[in-house]
């Protein structure tokens, strides 16, 4: 009895080891230095799985797990399968939860953990276990694989390499006999690389020399996968039923290089329904950001991000989102705050582990059951995005604003930061006429249109031909991203929809001061003017722009003709003439200008004075230095002192005595 019971639990816990709740993940890594120092490096590895969410407790995943960032999954280990492993620790499976729907089944998770791995090695690292599960195209109940090529040799511009990164939400809705052509977003830090991604392979003969994907290669059947931008083409058949993907992506350091520099496995499934019977109209992600934008994000920062979703059938609800999330995001309650619009409120602080790209991708999911396209963008942790600086009169950041000509052309606008242009196309920029209740005029795609340039901080418009119209006034928007930064994705800028950011009016010469204009011939009538009298009107007057002025009164006299009807009329008339009030603006030149008149009088007048002033000071002082240092009356002087000195020397005694007595 003991034994048969023994039996049976051993069999109960190897169902649950082996059992249908694998949903697909991914392992990618990146250097916490990218320049190279010593013998060792410290790689970041993050690790990401999703699970059959009903499965068992350990795969449970709610609001409060997220929050608490509580694990899910098997607590097993990703082991090194080739290459020089000795760097290698094994690394735990379960992951902090990050995201759940309730209605798919499914929650994901994400785990980062530091190795310190020897310079100059490479070696493949796997994540082995059971199972997938039944409902399977290929591979029903099989084991799951999945294997990353680490590589720390020196690349050939002298830093280390950061593994590509590809993400995805794990189960995607497409109806089945349509043909369908879906993307995987896939980026590289190392910006300049060449990614291509691959179908994985099930034996040794790769780059990682190890099996890539277990029993779901080419999962997809009669898929075709476009390796340059990682597009996959295919058509599902059968409805209820699932086909596992299994890529690897890998970063070339050009296009002339065979090898790749590392290997990332990314694997997700495609669920089959068939064709709804209600709306057949599926949800779709309209905003707040387009799909694939690039956001910078500081560390620490507060982040706060929208979903926005238009459904199209009366009844239509969006019920659930399923999504891949970075740690830490926070998602609101499904909000519907009009017809037809709902949307979903994100909000997270990354963290320094978090540097770099982290991506989001999200597809909403209606009352049918019916699932929105993949929406993805990508968080550029450590950066910040591009500001559009927003226009003033004073050393203004965009040319032109206020009065210009009608002939007009060229345009431009500054940025924070140097930018590039948007590394998608459909970002534009707008030319609207206010005048005309915000008529669109022109739009430019900035992603690949000749006429949007950029120059380092500068983003410049050109029209090729002007298409303003003179008295009417325009302002500018602009999309998400037409102005994005130089790192990496490009951290684009924030949309720009405001009619009073960048605004401009073409000059009227019909009220232009400068113009005469003619009016038609009146009959007598009576008008008040100031001072006030009445009077027989000339008509043979003309205008000027409204100001505010002084009025004098006086008297003129005009003769009239007219084409149709020749008339010559001459009267007294009292008349207000216009004056502007006249405003001098001096400028620099003027001042110089000005300033020459005063300067030259009196440096005239200082010479008038001071020349003769200082010829009789410098007179006086020679003179007298010449009659200090004369020779002739140097002597003098001293003959003459000596002569006094034999006068006033010792006398004669008898004379002296003569004379006393």
């Amino acid at each position: 009895m003991m034994d048969r019971f023994i039996i049976i639990y051993l069999f109960f816990l190897i169902s649950l080891i082996y059992a249908s709740h694998f949903r697909g993940g991914t392992i990618t890594w990146r250097p916490l230095n990218n320049t190279p120092s010593g013998s060792k490096c410290n790689l970041l590895v993050r690790e990401r799985y999703s699970w059959r969410r009903s499965f068992s407790a350990a795969c449970f995943c709610d609001s409060t797990t997220i929050a608490t960032k509580g694990l899910i999954g098997n607590s097993d280990w990703i082991t090194c399968t080739s290459g020089t492993c000795s760097s290698w620790s094994n690394m735990n499976t379960q992951t902090s939860c990050t995201d759940f729907s309730s209605i798919l089944d499914v929650s994901s998770g994400e785990r980062y953990e530091i190795r310190n791995i020897t310079l100059g090695i490479s070696f493949s690292i796997t994540y082995n276990d059971g199972d997938w599960f039944a409902a399977l195209y290929v591979g029903a109940n099989s084991k799951w694989y999945v294997t990353n090529w680490v590589n720390t040799v020196i690349r050939p511009d002298g830093y280390l390499n950061t593994s590509p990164v590809a993400v995805t939400i794990p189960i995607i809705y497409k109806e089945i006999n349509i043909q369908h052509v879906h993307v995987v977003q896939m980026s590289d830090f190392d910006g300049t690389d060449i990614l291509l991604c691959r179908w994985s392979i099930g034996t040794t003969s790769n780059i990682n020399s190890y099996n890539e994907c277990g029993g779901v290669c080419s999962g997809v059947p009669g898929a075709a996968l476009i390796q340059t931008n990682c597009t996959i083409v295919f058509t599902l058949t059968t409805a209820g039923m699932y086909a596992a993907v299994a890529l690897q992506i890998e970063d070339y350091y050009n296009t002339a290089a065979t090898v790749p520099m590392s290997s990332v496995p990314l694997q997700f499934l495609f669920y089959g329904y068939g064709a709804p019977s209600g709306c057949t109209t599926p949800p779709a992600i309209i905003g707040n950001r387009p799909n694939r934008a690039c956001i910078g994000t500081p560390i620490g920062s507060n982040v706060t991000e929208y979903i926005i979703v238009q459904v199209y059938c009366p009844g239509q609800s969006i019920v659930d989102f399923i999504s891949s999330s970075p740690v830490g995001l926070k998602k609101s309650a499904i909000l519907h705050p009009s017809t037809y619009i709902y949307q979903l409120i994100l909000s997270w602080v990354p963290v320094a582990d978090q540097y770099g790209p982290q991506s989001l991708c999200a597809g909403a999911v209606d009352n049918s059951n019916l699932q929105s396209n993949q929406w993805c963008i990508t968080f550029l942790v450590g950066f910040e995005s591009p500001d559009v600086i927003r226009p003033s009169m004073v050393q203004g950041s965009a040319s032109p604003i206020g009065t210009i000509f009608q002939n007009h052309t060229v345009f431009s606008i500054q940025t924070s930061k140097s930018v590039n242009r948007p590394t998608r196309n459909g970002t534009y920029i707008y030319f609207w006429d206010s005048t005309l209740g915000g008529t669109l005029v022109q739009k430019y795609d900035c992603g690949w249109e000749p006429e949007v340039t950029y120059t380092g901080f500068t983003t410049v418009i050109r029209f090729p031909t002007a298409p303003w119209i003179p008295g009417h006034f325009y302002y500018v928007t602009m999309d998400s991203g037409v102005a994005s930064g130089t790192e990496f994705c490009g951290p684009e800028s924030a949309a720009v929809n405001d009619p009073t950011y960048w605004v401009f009016n073409i000059w009227d010469p019909t009220r232009s001061s400068t113009t005469t204009t003619t009016t038609t011939p009146f009959t007598t009538v009576t008008v008040t003017t100031k001072p006030t009298s009445t009077t027989s009107i000339n008509t043979l007057l003309t205008t000027t722009g409204i100001v505010i002025t002084t009025t004098t009164p006086v008297t003129t006299t005009a003769t009239l003709s007219t084409s149709t009807l020749p008339v010559s009329t001459i009267g007294t008339t009292v008349s207000t003439i216009t004056t502007e009030p006249k405003f001098t603006v001096i400028y620099p030149t003027n001042i110089q200008y000005l300033c020459k008149q005063p300067i030259i009088i009196m440096n005239v007048i200082m010479m008038t004075f001071i020349a003769p002033l200082n010829a009789v000071v410098m007179y006086a002082t020679f003179a007298k230095l010449s009659n200090i240092f004369d020779p002739s009356k140097l002597n003098a002087k001293k003959r003459h002192k000596q002569r006094m000195k034999r006068i006033l020397g010792p006398t004669n005694p008898t004379s002296f005595n003569h004379e006393l007595w």
